[in-house]
């Protein structure tokens, strides 16, 4: 007896939802007929005094800096620390942390936003500084960077 009941409250609960979806159904295809062609598909934008969301707020504008994935920010000789040097393959890598402390390596040859790096020993490094904070210096100065015995 009890399985009968539950088997008729399933079947009626199926049904219910079955007339309901075709119910559904049938409103959604009297309301509004499926658009054709390309016409009924673009949208437009009425910006009634306010700023247009889709357009470029750059447009027009020139971009100075373009930050690169990868590319290390603007390091000035004065702000870095030498932190270690590596020797590998014969070549020396110097590692600079910069002012938020990032460790960055550099070999020679690498520049920075002031200077670049002449030459790298087992204990010192020295820049070629050529030009101050933007302003290109008359005579390159050269600024040596070396660890301490004790720090080795």
């Amino acid at each position: 007896m009890r399985k009968a009941v539950i088997l008729l409250a399933c079947a009626g609960l199926l049904f219910s939802a079955g007339s309901l979806l075709f119910a559904q159904e049938a409103a959604k295809s009297e309301e509004q007929p499926p658009p054709t062609g390309l016409r009924s598909q673009i949208s437009t934008y009425d910006p009634a005094g306010r700023r247009d969301p889709f357009k470029n707020l750059l447009s027009g504008k020139e971009i100075k800096e373009k930050s690169e994935a990868g590319a290390t920010p603007q390091l000035f000789v004065d702000d870095i620390l030498l932190i270690g040097i590596v020797k590998y393959k014969n070549k020396y890598t110097a590692i600079l942390s910069g002012p938020q402390g990032f460790p960055f390596y550099f070999e020679v040859g690498d520049k920075l936003s002031d200077a670049f790096i002449l030459a790298i020993s087992e204990d010192q490094v020295i820049f070629r500084k050529t030009n101050e904070r933007g302003i290109p210096l008359t005579r390159p100065k050269d600024i040596v960077k070396a660890i301490q015995p004790e720090e080795r």
